[in-house]
């Protein structure tokens, strides 16, 4: 829309029903009445600015170029993840990947260039601390803390990942296994945030066994 109308003045030259038609073919999946009840609203936003023209043209022409150059970004970024998504589904741990309810495409793609080659783990511990889901264990003399954070160390897009899994899993009943050891912890009386980080810990331990194993999620 900025490409179109960059300033006021030339969103109050267009009529409501122009500007509803351009908003509504950036938005296909809203209906025409939305569209418009939009383009009402930033016709009167449009009216109740003071500087409805601007004195220079550079800084619309600066505009019109960043707004460009995002586009090209976008088609860049579009194309990469095709060639992405072709290589991770020659993998043979890709589709193994994705038969733990929530994780997708982008989810499993991005876990397994996380991982790399399982052997280099020789235990899930191991492979949770690269992630940093480990706890931080705080203890002095006789003091232990009774709730220890993780350590966010290692790889920052596998622990997003993990919980972007996980939240996917407890959604619309998706991973049932999961949501009963979620549920079982919360019982326990465990905020919902270090119950978030035992699923993140559960699901990173099934992913081991199953890349060391070979074998396919199995809900029981």
């Amino acid at each position: 829309m900025l490409l179109d109308f960059p300033t006021p003045g030339f969103v109050l030259s267009a009529s409501i029903e122009k500007l509803a038609e351009s908003i509504k073919s950036y938005c296909h999946t809203r209906s025409y009445s939305w569209a418009f009840k939009k383009a009402t609203r930033l016709h009167e936003a449009a009216l109740m600015d003071p500087f409805q023209e601007t004195l220079y043209h550079s800084p619309i022409i600066s505009l019109k170029m960043y707004i460009k150059l995002l586009f090209e970004y976008q088609e860049h970024l579009s194309v990469l993840k095709h060639e992405i998504d072709d290589q991770a589904k020659k993998l043979d741990d890709y589709n193994l990947i994705q038969s733990i309810p929530g994780i997708g495409d982008k989810i499993a793609a991005t876990i397994l260039s996380e991982i790399g080659e399982i052997e280099r783990f020789c235990h899930p511990k191991k492979l949770a601390a690269f992630s940093g889901i480990d706890p931080r264990v705080h203890e002095s003399g006789k003091f232990k803390a009774t709730q220890n954070r993780m350590t966010k160390r290692g790889s920052s897009k596998l622990r997003q990942a993990l919980y972007t899994a996980v939240l996917c899993g407890l959604r619309k009943s998706r991973n049932t296994k999961l949501i009963a050891y979620y549920q079982s912890k919360r019982e326990e009386g465990k905020p919902h945030k270090v119950v978030m980080g035992a699923c993140m810990n559960k699901l990173i331990h099934w992913i081991f066994y199953m890349l060391k194993r070979k074998e396919a999620f199995v809900e029981t």
